[in-house]
């Protein structure tokens, strides 16, 4: 009997472990159903509609890249809670076609995995919850540092960013970021 224990106490701790990665990935793609539905009704009524009761945001954006057929909602805020269900609009940078750099962050793993191929040239249409729409084009990328991306959010021009965590095939977090960098060519 002991010769069985350590080989099921491996394949228990797999199961486990597969069941939450299963779980993030389940989690994050319902979300998007309920934020998608609060989007509409908050286009529709012109008021911010929180996505479930609890909820402590609520959906500000859609973010397309039509070429590769991704299509995400973000979420007001980025904290913590808000990226576990969707991408986050950083805080204290403009919206998407207001002056500056509209900032976006989201995972690697569920919300942004889709960053991986964007092509440089490649349209970004964002729509807001005021059902503004507004077209950017990818024009570079880089990796930097968490803490310094060099990112200026009150700089002149209409700009768009999307950030995640890099490598994208890392198991764990690490202190680099992938940098998507694109100008708006369509209000």
């Amino acid at each position: 009997m002991r010769r069985f224990a350590a080989p099921l106490l491996l394949v228990l701790g797999g199961l486990i472990l597969f069941g939450q990665g299963a779980y993030i990935h389940a989690k994050a793609r319902l979300a998007q159903i309920l934020l998608e539905r609060a989007f509409s009704e908050t286009i529709a009524t012109g008021h911010p509609t929180k996505p479930w009761s609890w909820a402590d945001t609520w959906p500000v954006a859609r973010i397309e890249v039509k070429r590769i057929h991704a299509s995400t909602i973000v979420l007001a805020g980025s904290s913590g809670q808000a990226l576990a269900f969707g991408p986050g609009h950083l805080e204290r940078t403009p919206d998407a076609g207001e002056r500056g750099v509209a900032v976006y962050s989201a995972h690697r793993d569920t919300h942004f995995s889709f960053l991986r191929d964007v092509a440089i040239g490649d349209e970004i249409d964002i729509t807001r919850s005021d059902g503004s729409k507004f077209r950017y084009r990818a024009d570079a990328t880089s990796v930097v540092r968490f803490d310094a991306s060099g990112i200026d959010p009150l700089k002149g021009g209409y700009e768009l960013v999307l950030s995640t965590c890099w490598p994208f095939d890392a198991l764990t977090s690490g202190p680099d970021r992938y940098i998507l960098h694109a100008t708006m060519i369509e209000p």
